[in-house]
C-alpha cells in the first residue's frame, strides 16, 4: 500500500491519494498515476466510470429543454448503438482506435446522417465527462465520420398515381389531411399545427382585390412551434377540393368532440386525435398508408413527406416557373433551395433549349426518335445542315 497526501479541501480536509499492488515498485507506480491525475484534474474516484456512465449522464441532464420527439430519438439511438457497444469500456480506457472501429462496423449498416447522429450522442456525453473532470480528453475529436449505407432517394408520385390518392382521400381525418399536404405542399411538421384560427374556407370575394380561401402557414410542431425557415411562414390558396374536404372534415371533427365530451382537450387543432391532442408522426404515418394502399400503392414505398414531393413535382410539369414553386413551399434562398431538395422532380426546363436545337440542326439520318421528340404545333421537316 502506499499514500500521499496531494492538498487540502476548503474545510480544511486532508486530501490522500492511495495506490495499491502486489510490490512496491507496482503500488508506487500507481501513486505516481494518481498524483498525475490529481494535478491533471481529473477525479482519481472516476476510474470506474464508463462510457454508459457518461452516455446516461448526459441523456438525463444534458438535453436541456429540447423537444421532447428530439430526446426520445437520441435515447433510443443510444440505447441500440452506443451503450450496447462500448458501454461498458471504462471511459479514461477508450481510445480513438475505438472508435474509429465502432464508427466503421455501425456506417457498414447504416446512413451516413444517423452514423453522424451516434458521433455526435458520444462526443457530446465525452464532453461532459471532462467538464466535470471525469476524462482528461475527449478522443471522439480525434475521428473522422465514415461514410454510411445511402438511404432511398424520395420519389414524387405520377399525375395517375396522385389523381387515384386524391379520389381515396376522403371521409377521414387522414384524407383531409393527405389532400391538404398533395394539394399545398405544406410540411408534414406544418398541417400537424396548423388550427381552425388559420383556416379561412370562405374567403373574401368583395374585396378589392379578391380574397380566396386560404390557410396561414405560420406554426410547426417544432421546437418553439416556428416554422423552419422565416420563408417558411407563409399563406397560400386552397384548392376547392381542400375546402370541400375541410368543411367535411370540420363537420366530422364536431361530431367526435360531442362523443368524446369531457375527454375532450380543445387546442383548435384541424387535424387531431378522436380526443382533440395533437397527432404524432406515426399516427400520420399509420394513416397515410392506409390510404396509400386503397388507391393501390405499394404503401411501404412511400412516405408522407413525399406528397409535398409530388406537389412540386405536378407543378412542375405543368410548367409553373420554379421561382413560383419555390414560394408556395417556402423555401428559404429561393429556387436554389428548390432546385438542390427537388431536382429529381423539376421538369428538365433548360433541355428544352437542346430540343429546339435539334429540330433546327437535325443530325442526318436520326429520327427524332432517338433524341427529343419535336414540340407540339411544330414541324418534323429537318432543319439546316451543320457544314
Amino acid at each position: 500500500m502506499a499514500s500521499v497526501t496531494v492538498g487540502y479541501t476548503p474545510a480544511g480536509k486532508r486530501i490522500v491519494r492511495r495506490g495499491s499492488g502486489r510490490t512496491k515498485t507496482e503500488a508506487r507506480n500507481k501513486l505516481k498515476d494518481l498524483i498525475r491525475d490529481y494535478d491533471d484534474g481529473v477525479s482519481a474516484a472516476q476510474h470506474a466510470y464508463t462510457v454508459a456512465d457518461a452516455v446516461n449522464d448526459w441523456l438525463e441532464h444534458g438535453l436541456g429543454s429540447r423537444d421532447p420527439s428530439t430526446i426520445a430519438t437520441r435515447r433510443s439511438l443510444a440505447n441500440q448503438h452506443v451503450i450496447p457497444a462500448l458501454g461498458a469500456r471504462k471511459l479514461r480506457d477508450l481510445s480513438a482506435e475505438d472508435v474509429d472501429r465502432w464508427l466503421a462496423e455501425k456506417a457498414g449498416s447504416l446512413s451516413t446522417r444517423t452514423v453522424q447522429d451516434l458521433k455526435s450522442i458520444l462526443r457530446r456525453a465525452i464532453t461532459r465527462a471532462q467538464a466535470r473532470d471525469k476524462v482528461k480528453r475527449n478522443v471522439v475529436l480525434l475521428c473522422e465520420t465514415p461514410t454510411g449505407q445511402a438511404g432511398r432517394p424520395s420519389e414524387a408520385l405520377t399525375l395517375p398515381q396522385a389523381q387515384a390518392l386524391v379520389e381515396h382521400a376522403s371521409g377521414s381525418t387522414m384524407g383531409a389531411y393527405v389532400l391538404l399536404s398533395l394539394l399545398t405542399g405544406a410540411r408534414t411538421e406544418e398541417l400537424r399545427a396548423l388550427t381552425w384560427g388559420h383556416v379561412d374556407l370562405d374567403g373574401d370575394p368583395r374585396a378589392t382585390p379578391p380574397v380566396p380561401p386560404h390557410m396561414m402557414v405560420w406554426r410547426s410542431v417544432r421546437a418553439g412551434g416556428d416554422t423552419k425557415t422565416r420563408s417558411s411562414r407563409r399563406t397560400l390558396a386552397l384548392p376547392q377540393r381542400c375546402v370541400d374536404a375541410l368543411r367535411e372534415h370540420r363537420g366530422r371533427q364536431a361530431a367526435q368532440r360531442a362523443l368524446a365530451r369531457q375527454r375532450w382537450t380543445d387546442h383548435d387543432l384541424v387535424f387531431a386525435s378522436e380526443v382533440g391532442t395533437r397527432l404524432d408522426a406515426a399516427n400520420v404515418r399509420r394513416g397515410f398508408r392506409r390510404i396509400a394502399t386503397a388507391a393501390g400503392l405499394d404503401a411501404k414505398n412511400w412516405t408522407p413527406r413525399e406528397l409535398r414531393h409530388s406537389f412540386v413535382s405536378l407543378l412542375s410539369d405543368q410548367g409553373v416557373p420554379i421561382e413560383q414553386i419555390a414560394r408556395l413551399v417556402g423555401h428559404a434562398g429561393g429556387s436554389a433551395v428548390t432546385e438542390t431538395i427537388y431536382r429529381k422532380q423539376l421538369r428538365p426546363i433548360i433541355d428544352e433549349g437542346a430540343a429546339v436545337m435539334d429540330e433546327v440542326f437535325a443530325v442526318r439520318g436520326r429520327s427524332h426518335s432517338v433524341g427529343h421528340s419535336p414540340r407540339p404545333g411544330t414541324s418534323k421537316r429537318p432543319g439546316p445542315e451543320l457544314r
